[in-house]
């Protein structure tokens, strides 16, 4: 069974996610980010939850900002320092896909150097991570959208 699964992920059945992240300065587009992030073990955990009806908590429905710059593992279970957002909508741009959508506008989270982003469950399962080696720092005229595509 594991050769597989491994078998399936090498052919890109597994879950898989895109982050996009525009930053703006005073309303004005300076940076945009496109990369693909880590699912968790918890996703997993989470999808294989909802598929046999156990559905309390399971949704995607907060973003956490951090600032920890090490690499993800599967294994992540949480955002250090995470201050947290709940996602603005969901879209479906494609079969298998799910868009989430999300901000941070420029009233909140000042002062902090965002090195990871991650997708919360309403249960605070961490689903996906990501990290940037070169962090944003979140200021008074600074201002954060995005969205976070997950494809399965």
């Amino acid at each position: 069974m594991i050769k597989f699964v491994e078998d399936l992920e090498e052919q890109g059945h597994a879950l898989k996610g895109i982050l996009t992240i525009k930053v703006f300065k005073k309303g004005v587009l300076i940076q945009e980010i496109v990369d693909k992030n880590l699912i968790v073990d918890g996703a997993r955990n989470q999808v294989a939850r909802l598929i046999a009806g156990n559905v309390m908590g399971r949704s995607v429905n907060r973003i956490a900002f951090g600032t920890n710059g090490d690499e993800p593992t599967v294994a992540d279970t949480a955002i250090t320092n995470a201050f947290i957002r709940n996602v603005k909508g969901f879209s479906y741009p494609a079969t298998g896909q799910v868009q989430i959508d999300w901000e941070l506008p420029v009233m909140e989270n000042n002062g902090m150097a965002i090195m990871e982003f991650g997708l919360l469950t309403a249960d605070d399962t961490l689903f996906a991570r990501r990290i940037r080696n070169d962090p944003i720092h979140k200021e008074a005229d600074i201002s954060l959208v995005g969205n976070w595509t997950i494809i399965l």
